[in-house]
């Protein structure tokens, strides 16, 4: 499993799936604070993208990816 290839691909899932948790916490807070579903959408879109780049950043200087 030290093959760098599978590790590559295997931190940019782990990256993605942290992204995507945190978007839909995001949202599901929204909604739950009483907002329109469409600026619930928004806002779990807005905190997945910037938990992403976050991600991939960390990921990248710890060279994972």
């Amino acid at each position: 499993m030290s093959d760098p290839v599978v590790v590559r691909i295997l931190s940019v899932a782990l990256c993605v799936a942290f992204a995507l948790i945190a978007g839909l916490l995001a949202g599901i807070l929204t909604a739950v604070g009483g907002a329109r579903p469409v600026r619930a959408v928004l806002a779990g879109g807005a905190a997945a993208a910037a938990a992403m780049s976050i991600a991939l950043s960390v990921a990248t200087a710890l060279g994972g990816v």
